[in-house]
């Protein structure tokens, strides 16, 4: 049995952080339960949210058997009352299939997007102690790699949101799993729209705790084995455990090369699957074509509805570069971006600390 759909969902409301552009000084008004001002748990709004995402992710068609999220609080934080959930029903219920996906993957690819920037942003908490929390994590579970601590370039984040998806895909199809959860942020929802329907240039929906359904076309349904050795997809992902963060990791046999952020992130870490104008732009596993968006962000069973809607406005970077992501100089941008009067909001209206209403 190969992967048929990927359910994907946007964290609950969360609490508000800011950071001084000039400086990289992170700060929150909530302190955090991990500590760390962007790792800010939901508001009580959103843990209403994510209560009735749970509800309603046990009746789906077909039902999901992983689960795979962000490394951050708040995304967990989002799934946990779905898994907990899960571990209360019988295998009798007719919404389950087989055994209940009573753990949850973390997958650094599926980390919070930071525009470039001269200084480190902060890190995601450690997995042990994010298990202290979240008992139901996989400690066992190698993730896609690290995003760059100095940020990404829009280009760089959906070559490792593409990277990060095409692991899960692989795993999927080895292990026989006919649906998948994963639970992540705005700019990583959209992205994964992007690269599964080969659409790069919409903004796909994102609102809190919205669910969107991506269904594999027929053509691209394809039982590939999963080689962790293999330059297909993964670039020859070598398992490995990150010291710090002890998150088990895969990283390219490339590595890193210092600090500077135009080394410290692979220009091109999946350009076999990068679309070619020329061709459908599709690997094995169908990315850049091969899945069809059947719901996008869909809100109906949130009392609320739609709320805290998200997009884009291009790379949001606090550095100037070039066209492939690379520093011109080390001077933070004066990025202003807040939040439009549509009432959709930008990436970086949480950047500066005189900003009234912060993206949550």
């Amino acid at each position: 049995m190969s992967l048929e759909v990927i359910y994907v969902t946007r964290h609950g409301f969360r609490s508000h952080w800011s950071v001084d552009p000039s400086t990289g000084n992170y700060s929150s008004f909530i302190r955090s339960p991990t500590g760390l001002p962007t790792d800010p748990a939901l508001t009580s709004h959103g843990v209403r949210q994510a209560d009735e995402l749970a509800t309603y992710l046990l009746e789906l068609e077909p039902p999901i058997d992983q689960v795979y999220s962000s490394p951050y609080y708040r995304c967990m934080q989002t799934i946990q009352p779905f898994v907990r959930n899960l571990r209360g029903s019988t295998q009798s219920s007719g919404s389950v299939s087989g055994e209940a996906p009573s753990r949850i993957r973390v997958d650094l690819g599926l980390s919070e997007w930071y525009g470039l920037a001269h200084f480190k942003h902060p890190p995601s908490a450690p997995l042990n102690e994010l298990q202290s929390f979240f008992p139901e994590l996989d400690p066992s579970y190698e993730s896609s790699p690290v995003p760059s601590p100095h940020g990404e370039s829009l280009s760089q984040l959906h070559d490792r949101v593409a990277k990060a998806i095409d692991l899960i895909i692989r795993h999927s199809d080895q292990e026989g799993h006919k649906a998948v959860l994963v639970s992540t942020h705005a700019a990583v929802v959209i992205t994964l729209g992007r690269v599964l329907t080969g659409q790069m240039e919409k903004d796909f929906g994102a609102f809190t705790c919205g669910l969107s359904k991506y269904k594999r076309r027929r053509s691209s349904t394809m039982n590939a084995p999963m080689n962790p050795r293999s330059k297909t997809g993964t670039e020859a992902i070598v398992p490995t455990a990150r010291n710090e963060m002890q998150i088990g990791e895969g990283v390219s046999k490339k590595g890193y090369q210092g600090i500077n952020p135009a080394n410290d992130v692979d220009p091109l870490p999946h350009d076999s699957l990068r679309p070619d104008l020329g061709s459908s732009g599709r690997d094995v596993n169908g990315l850049y074509g091969g899945w069809t968006c059947e719901l996008d962000s869909n809100c109906s069973f949130l009392s609320g509805g739609e709320e805290r809607g998200w997009r884009f406005s291009g790379d949001e970077s606090f550095i100037e570069t070039d066209d492939n992501g690379s520093w011109l100089s080390n001077m933070a941008s004066d990025s202003d971006t807040a939040v439009d009067r549509t009432g959709i909001e930008s990436h970086d209206s949480h950047l500066h600390p005189e900003v009234s209403t912060p993206k949550l």
